[in-house]
């Protein structure tokens, strides 16, 4: 996933067929599509690839400027932040309906955001409907791109300009022996807290410098002679511009910080432990790749006993199941309480991040799990595991050449991934396993 790789936010009034358009260009059915204004109440993304390119695309509710409080308002925050942080942003209008004023709204908050701006006329299902999009051009957003997104119409041309808009890709400048390190989360789990405590404690402070084009303010310092690079995604050097709610809109943000990091410190809140907003972040790192550490927050703040650990460690392995390789940490940011162990596990899970297995040993650790568990059978062809090779790095990656990769059962493969951890690790980190054939 490059380091480079944009955002493209879809915005519009409600009821504009945004989550429509999101499916077809996502090619599944990951946001709610339902005829109700105002359906999407959270921002959802997705990774998608276009000509070679990837990039992250974000749902967003339908922007309602009348709207003082309740989910409408909300989702105009939500709006709001999608501006603000996108790299191309496309408008979406009802053709069918035509002009309305709440477009004029939404266009006007557009202009302020000074980001490249494509008009789309959704709802075209049929060539009548072509003639009527040139109204759409009283919105001085240029000219409109008719799309259906129910049937798939025009959704190719529209992602050829937008690729068109998007910033190239390009890897950051880094020392060789730098760990990048996100610390990410949802509003008020006390990132800023746990960035200053790292920050105010030591005293090799390399400098603070503006990060990346994205605005970030990344903070560098090195401790026992290894450089680290904390990418803080609350903003605590900066005001935003945005007042954001509490609970659900942090996620667009963490992306950023995601992709260009090397681990995340995913905090979670000691007093309220693993929320929807958590995972929904969680699992992008875990998506994406990333090495992940799971950072209890305000332990300070819970009346203990000898089983109280135990207890919340069950509990969150039981809503972040997929993030069963990351270790957690109990902390306090406030008190100090076991903040000096963060820099330590930090180093140990980028390097496990960064873990290269020799062939030969892989190959005899896949011997074993296979004689250890027979492969599955599928109407009496059985699943055959020639050898296996690691092809990359960050995270580890491994190519399996079988037989036939339709025969491999998910339960297997999970099988083999928990050998792989057995004998070499790989704590806090994500495998990657591919199957290929070979005849």
């Amino acid at each position: 996933m490059p380091v480079g790789k944009g955002i493209v936010a879809i915005v519009g009034r409600p009821n504009v067929g945004k989550s429509a358009l999101f499916n077809r260009i996502v090619g599944q059915r990951v946001a709610i599509v339902e005829d109700v204004p105002g359906i999407t109440r959270d921002r959802i993304y997705a990774g998608c690839e276009w000509a070679g390119r990837s990039f992250t695309l974000v749902d967003t509710g339908g922007i309602d400027f009348g709207a003082e409080e309740g989910f409408a308002a909300l989702a105009r925050r939500q709006a709001e932040l999608a501006m603000q942080e996108a790299d191309v942003i496309l408008f979406v209008v009802d053709a069918r309906l035509g002009l309305v004023a709440a477009d004029q709204e939404v266009a006007e908050a557009l202009r302020r955001s000074r980001k490249p701006v494509l008009l789309v006329a959704n709802k075209v299902d049929d060539r009548r409907l072509m003639a009527s999009t040139a109204e759409f051009y009283a919105l001085g957003m240029g000219e409109p791109i008719p799309v259906s997104a129910e049937h798939g119409l025009g959704v190719g041309d529209l992602l050829d300009k937008v690729m068109s808009l998007l910033p190239p890709d390009k890897e950051e400048a880094r020392a060789d022996d730098e760990i990048r390190v996100a610390v990410i989360g949802r509003p008020n789990v006390g990132k800023s807290s746990l960035v200053n405590r790292l920050l105010g404690e030591e005293r090799s402070i390399v400098t603070d410098i503006p990060g990346t084009t994205r605005d970030a303010v990344d903070s560098h310092i090195t401790r026992d002679g290894v450089r680290y690079t904390l990418i803080d995604t609350a903003g605590i050097r900066r005001k935003s511009r945005i007042a954001e709610p509490v609970e659900r809109y942090s996620v667009i943000r963490a992306l950023r910080a995601i992709d260009r990091a090397d681990v995340c410190l995913m905090l979670l809140d000691a007093t309220e432990l693993v929320t929807e907003q958590d995972k929904r972040i969680a699992g992008y790192a875990h998506e994406a790749g990333k090495g992940t550490i799971l950072v209890v927050n305000k332990w300070d703040l819970v009346e203990k006993d000898d089983k109280t650990i135990n207890r919340y460690e069950e509990q969150i392995r039981a809503q972040l199941g997929f993030l069963s390789y990351a270790p957690i940490l109990f902390l306090s940011a406030k008190t100090g309480q076991r903040v000096h162990r963060v820099f330590e596990l930090v180093h140990y899970v980028a390097s496990q991040h960064a873990l290269r297995i020799p062939t030969g040993r892989l190959n005899e650790v896949l011997h074993e799990a296979t004689m250890r568990r027979e492969p599955p059978t599928d109407k009496g062809m059985r699943l055959r595991l020639f050898y296996g090779t690691q092809s990359a790095v960050k995270p580890p990656t491994f190519i399996l050449f079988v037989n036939d990769p339709e025969l491999m059962h998910y339960s297997y493969l999970r099988f083999i991934e928990n050998q792989l951890r057995e004998n070499f690790g790989f704590v806090g980190t994500p495998i990657v396993l591919r199957l290929r054939r070979r005849a």
